[in-house]
């Protein structure tokens, strides 16, 4: 009778410990105990747990899923009958009857436990069972120790659970309870909710589950990896018929359908499989673009948590056509196992108000089978390699003197060698002595074919050296390197010259600074216009995209829009757009550069190839070692990018007769791979759409300004001459010619016009002397036997056609 007396006694405490948490043997009602519960209680209301996010292109087709956890919300409504009844019979068949706790039997199991000594018995309902979940899975499940604690085995922790229940029973209908613990449970090491459990079993939805597809899936909730049904078919099988069993017991099913039931097999999908998870399982053509967009979603401010476990709809501006031509020529210029060479390219959409980002591939595909030659590195957008793009940056040159003043159809000079008497940091070839840093800087065209002197948009289309070096001295080195952060290169130009953060640590001071200050730093360094340190392929489509967008820049963005788990949109923190350049000057940059594709430019073979026939503009490179070579190009329509350049350890020049390859000796150029990778893709690109023309061009960029003029000094002696020019801004050099003008009489300028300060005017001055007229020889007697005539002018060559010096001959490719 006093045993039972203190049963009795020890279920009030039970109870009492339900309603009221206490502290130690005190009994004192703890409030920071109260807190937490009415803490919880909330979040369970409130909080839904981790959820998948699904990244889709540009139509709404998923690419990639990222998880921490799979899993996806389905309402009540959602959920069949049959799956319902199959949990409440197996797990709380009392569900519709308690208010949460289940009295009858906590107090059975309490007094069991107490008379044991221990927990042995347990009698939770769904409503506690849910609390459990979601403590360990949603607000645990980062931290073991936290996770450990929401499932001892005490009768705190009971308590605990109870009193939560009761709470969040007066607030949630029963159906709803129902769903949220569904949605929370476990159904293997990465499944979670009976949504990701109703697909990757079974191939279906939460409303289609059938009776057997149900009774496994409620079998295994409290042990979902000792039933795993892949693993353990048998178990999962003998669970599965006892809750069928169960159900027919509970009047849920009739007997005959519980037997027809328990005949069917397992049935599971083939094979058992979740999302892939991460960029990886976008696959190997869009997993640079899905790797891009998790890194630009980060600088947006989102983290990766966030993205793992937010339930976003990321729809993307990726173009699978696109992509998938852009891939193909890709890999037609560099197979995808080619031992150390990559091909990256990237095509971006102009616009005024925003670039989109359609395409981001390499020859490479994106994976971890090294055997492969698959890599995560972000190859199309990162500024990893170490390899430059060559002449391509002749145009930030090209633009920063046309804000000087400089026209397209103004002269510039290019002599077949150059050395600067304004830049050091020379080759141990270049004058001056020891270390580079007391060398001046030297340098020569690619061949000796270029004329002296030519126009600057003849100089776009045929990239000659020397030309842009001098034309970096008269613009000055600042305005230049600033004209590649404002046209599009701002990632790469804050990176190292190692294509890394700047290191404050670093023992060499090269990679503790920036490129941008790197390249200003004592006076300047010529070889900019040259671009031998690393870049970005997405940030020179850009570049191709501003000019052709008028000088507006904008963040080449991945992202079309953003949805939280409700279907809301969620505001994504990007860059404003900039008019970087005046329209005019784009326009005008944008003439310039649109001869590259015609006869004598460095990408015609590669056009005439691909049989383009559209306006567009383009410029080529390559470095110096043939290590690197790119080419950037535009139409009003579409800009695109394409970058070959090592990507093994031991880099070496690139050779491109016969298979592309690592050799000795490199040749390839930048109107080679990579230009017959950018036709090639867009000749398929634009087929559905109309011709589109490039911009009038405005006087001012076609002549030049008139802050530019050069004095006009014919007619004046030549110290009078000189003494202008100077004062202009000018340097002069002098040729004497025969002339009937006064001695010392300039009697011609070149060049003339406009040209930017610094340029070097020659002067041709008079001698004041013509020397007599020589009398011409008797032509020789002609042979009898030779008639000329008219119709034969050349009778040892009968029908010679007249023979034509070329004004703009053939160039190979650069």
């Amino acid at each position: 009778m006093l045993k039972m007396l203190g049963l009795c006694l020890l279920a009030g405490v039970l109870l009492a410990g339900m309603l009221f948490p206490v502290v130690g043997a005190t009994g004192l009602v703890s409030n920071r105990a109260s807190d937490t519960v009415d803490s919880i209680s909330a979040d369970l209301v409130t909080t839904d747990p981790p959820l998948i996010t699904t990244v889709t292109d540009k139509d709404g087709a998923p690419i990639a899923y990222l998880f921490d956890q799979y899993r996806v919300l389905t309402p009540p409504e959602k959920i069949s009958p049959t799956m319902k009844a199959a949990l409440i019979s197996v797990e709380d068949r009392r569900f519709y009857e308690h208010q949460g706790v289940d009295w009858k039997g906590t107090i059975r199991a309490g007094l069991t436990n107490q008379v044991s000594g221990s927990v042995s018995q347990g009698a939770s309902t769904l409503t506690q069972q849910y609390v459990k979940n979601y403590l360990v899975h949603v607000v645990a499940r980062n931290n073991k120790l936290e996770q450990a604690k929401a499932q001892e085995q005490t009768i705190a922790r009971k308590m605990r659970e109870a009193r939560i229940s009761l709470q969040l029973e007066r607030k949630l209908g029963k159906e709803e309870i129902l769903a949220r613990y569904l949605n929370v449970v476990p159904f293997g090491s990465t499944i979670y909710g009976i949504a990701a459990a109703a697909q990757a079993y079974f191939g279906t939805t939460p409303d289609k589950l059938t009776v057997p597809q149900s009774a496994m899936l409620a079998g295994m909730v409290n042990s979902p990896s000792a039933l795993d049904p892949e693993a353990y078919p048998d178990k999962a099988l003998e669970r599965r018929n006892k809750v069928i069993d169960r159900m027919v017991e509970n009047d849920k099913l009739s007997r005959d359908a519980g037997e027809a039931a328990k005949k069917e097999g397992l049935g599971l999908a083939t094979p058992v499989r979740t999302p892939p998870n991460g960029c990886v399982g976008a696959g190997p053509e869009n997993g640079f673009f899905c790797s891009y967009v998790m890194n630009y979603l980060q600088r947006a401010g989102f983290s990766e948590e966030q993205l793992r476990t937010g339930g976003y709809t990321i729809q993307t501006t990726l173009d699978r056509q696109i992509t998938a031509n852009a891939k193909a020529a890709a890999e037609a210029g560099v197979p995808k196992t080619t031992d150390g060479i990559a091909n990256t390219m990237a095509v971006v959409k102009p616009g005024k108000e925003r670039h989109e980002v359609l395409a981001l591939v390499a020859n490479r595909d994106y994976g971890l089978k090294a055997d492969l030659r698959q890599t995560t590195y972000d190859l199309p957008s990162g500024v990893e390699n170490k390899f430059g793009a060559g002449s391509v940056y002749k145009v930030f040159t090209a633009a920063a003197a046309m804000e000087k003043g400089l026209g397209i159809e103004n002269v510039i000079q290019t002599p077949s060698s150059y050395t600067s008497r304004v830049f050091k940091g020379g080759a141990q070839r270049c004058p001056g002595t020891g270390e580079p840093a007391t060398r001046w800087y030297c340098l020569s065209n690619f061949d000796s074919s270029y004329p002296s002197s030519m126009t600057l948009q003849q100089a776009l289309a045929t990239s000659p050296n020397t030309g842009f070096v001098i034309l970096e001295e008269q613009t000055g080195m600042d305005p230049v390197v600033d004209m590649a952060s404002r046209l599009g290169m701002r990632e790469t130009m804050a990176t190292n010259l190692q294509g890394t953060r700047p290191d404050p640590k670093a023992k060499d001071k090269q990679n503790r600074i920036s490129q941008t200050e790197f390249y200003k730093q004592n006076g300047g360094n010529a070889s900019f216009t040259l671009s031998p340190a690393p870049v970005s392929t997405l940030e020179l489509a850009n570049v191709a995209a501003t000019i052709v967008s008028g000088g507006k820049w904008c963040p080449p963005t991945p992202i079309g829009k953003v949805l939280d788990r409700n279907g809301k949109p969620v505001t994504v923190n990007e860059a404003p757009c900039e008019q970087v350049v005046a329209e005019g000057l784009a326009n005008g940059l944008a003439a310039g550069m649109s001869k590259d594709d015609l006869a004598g430019g460095t990408a015609s073979a590669a056009a005439r190839a691909a049989k383009w026939t559209r306006p567009m503009i383009g410029k080529t490179g390559t470095t110096e070692e043939y290590k690197s070579a790119a080419f950037i190009g535009a139409t009003p329509d579409f800009a695109g990018a394409v970058q070959t350049f090592n990507d093994g350890t031991n880099p070496r020049p690139i050779c491109v007769t016969g298979a592309p390859r690592l050799c000795g000796n490199g040749n390839i150029f930048g109107g080679t791979i990579p230009a017959r990778t950018w036709f090639e893709t867009m000749t398929k690109v634009h087929e559905p759409f109309p011709v589109s023309q490039l911009p009038p061009v405005e006087p001012r960029y076609l002549k030049g300004g008139k802050e530019i003029q050069i004095p006009d000094v014919v007619g004046r002696q030549v110290n009078d001459a000189v003494r202008v020019l100077e004062q202009a801004g000018y340097r002069t050099t002098q040729q004497q010619v025969n002339s009937e003008a006064r001695k010392g009489t300039v009697v011609s300028q070149t060049p003339r016009g406009n040209a930017l300060r610094g340029t070097v005017i020659t002067l041709s001055v008079s001698t004041g002397y013509v020397p007599p007229p020589v009398a011409p020889e008797p032509p020789p007697n002609p042979d009898p036997g030779q008639n000329p005539s008219p119709g034969n002018p050349d009778p040892g060559n009968p029908g010679r056609p007249p023979f034509t010096i070329p004004t703009e001959p053939g160039r190979p490719p650069r």
